[in-house]
């Protein structure tokens, strides 16, 4: 993790941390790492979600970017898979994402991808840094004709809608169901989307205002949309977070499927229409032990990553995997997309179960989870920093481990978009895994809060 970047782009609380000069700044930066210097006036795109805060920062991106003499192509409010793919389709040297997922309203975020619809590497988000933070290059100085211009891009929308549609085998006809926008940026593509696949759609959360994104709703508050389905005796229900990256589902009963569930459907069915490449499937360190054990039963290879669907990504392109991703959500289906696409999720997810004629719930039988138990500690950034050194915490963490046995884990690690440090345990004991992880959340509280 760097000191500008972390596991999903730059982010921090709008015009505190993450300043209009600081996203000017790394507007400037990225252009002079990503584009080729031999192109006067090198296209990049920008989108941005629905918060207050995006015009602001779009502003000074855009400022920017212009300044070195980029021309910039605003995207409007899309799903950050909207500018992932829409460099290829609009023929961009690099997109630009304003958004900070799942977070409060408060906080933003700048996600950056190459010319191929891809998210940065670790070494080219270095160089960037180093730009805007150790001064290692001027900024170039231009005026006159080699300033950049500004356009909007006005079916920006409607070209990532028919993508995400044209990857769909099977349509959804006949089905109802709910969808939860998050107040964010599914609100502007998600009920087209799904109504123009067949399905009668409930819209939940889709009237942003600019501070009610992920605001007791969406894809880390399911509450509201798993009342919502069992309420209404609708078919499932398709949630997404603020900037429509990652998907969980509710099944007709009103029950949770996460994206271990959802991947786990995936890949059997691949598999069993052999389109599952090298028969493998992509996770994290997070993934449930419930997952590797369908993996094993199902004889499927089972990859683990660091948490984050960028490194879920890299092992993906690496070793020649199609399908990846994480329990929050985060589903990469690489033939159709090059990051997590929720949309695309759910409308891959809704499809199968058309052409299967079966309910989630039943679907979802194929895999049992393990009781898993996570808290999130507020702590300060330096505090982030001193997790590993801290003798006290890494003792207890030991004691906890050798407590634990064979029966199950623990994994703690700092966020890498939020001042948070995850507490995670994992075992066949939901008493003792709660014990053991409400004690490190305490010690952690108590020494780097």
């Amino acid at each position: 993790m760097g000191r500008l970047f972390g596991t999903d782009g730059a982010r921090g609380i709008a015009n505190t941390e993450l300043t209009p000069e600081l996203a000017m700044n790394i507007g400037r930066a990225a252009a002079m790492v990503l584009v080729n210097k031999q192109t006067k006036h090198p296209k990049v795109l920008i989108g941005k979600d629905t918060r207050l805060s995006s015009d602001m920062l779009e502003g000074a991106l855009t400022a920017g970017l212009c300044s070195v003499g980029a021309n910039v192509i605003k995207l409007g409010v899309v799903p950050t898979p909207a500018v992932a793919y829409l460099v290829g389709k609009y023929e961009a040297d690099a997109g630009i994402m304003i958004s900070a997922s799942h977070n409060p309203f408060e906080f933003n975020g700048i996600k950056i991808f190459n010319r191929d619809g891809f998210k940065l590497p670790d070494k080219l988000e270095e160089e960037i840094e180093s730009i805007v933070l150790d001064n290692s290059q001027p900024y170039p100085k231009l005026s006159g004709a080699m300033l950049g211009c500004v356009t909007d891009a006005n079916t920006a929308v409607d070209d990532y809608t028919t993508h995400v549609i044209s990857t769909v085998e099977y349509t959804l006809d006949g089905m109802e169901i709910a969808l939860d926008c998050s107040n964010g940026s599914s609100s502007r593509t998600a009920e087209k989307l799904f109504t123009t696949l067949g399905a009668k759609c409930h819209m939940l959360f889709d009237k942003p205002n600019g501070v009610n994104i992920n605001d007791n709703c969406g894809s880390t508050h399911m509450e509201n949309l798993m009342n919502y389905v069992k309420q209404h005796k609708l078919d499932c229900g398709m949630a997404f977070d603020g900037d429509a990256d990652r998907c969980l589902a509710v099944d007709e009963n009103g029950d949770l499927v996460d994206g271990d569930f959802i991947i786990a459907i995936c890949a059997q069915d691949m598999k069993n229409r052999n389109i599952l490449d090298n028969n493998a499937v992509v996770g994290t360190i997070l993934t449930n032990m419930g997952f590797n054990k369908f993996c094993d039963n199902e004889g499927i290879k089972f990859v683990g990553t660091k948490v984050g669907d960028r490194y879920v990504l890299e092992t993906m392109r690496a070793e020649g995997y199609n399908l990846g991703g994480e329990q929050s959500g985060h589903v990469i289906f690489l033939d159709y997309s090059t990051t997590g696409d929720g949309q695309m999720t759910a409308a891959q997810l809704l499809s199968m179960m058309n052409r299967r004629k079966e309910k989630l719930s039943t679907m979802a039988k194929l895999m049992t989870r393990m009781p898993q138990v996570m808290i999130n500690v507020n702590v300060t950034n330096e505090g982030k920093l001193r997790l590993d050194s801290d003798e006290v915490i890494q003792n207890e963490l030991s004691k906890a481990a050798q407590k634990l046995g064979d029966r199950g884990r623990i994994l703690v690690r700092p966020s890498g978009t939020e001042p948070l440090i995850r507490v995670m345990t994992e075992g066949s004991d939901k008493d003792e895994i709660s014990t053991i992880a409400e004690s490190i959340a305490q010690i952690i509280e108590d020494r780097l809060s």
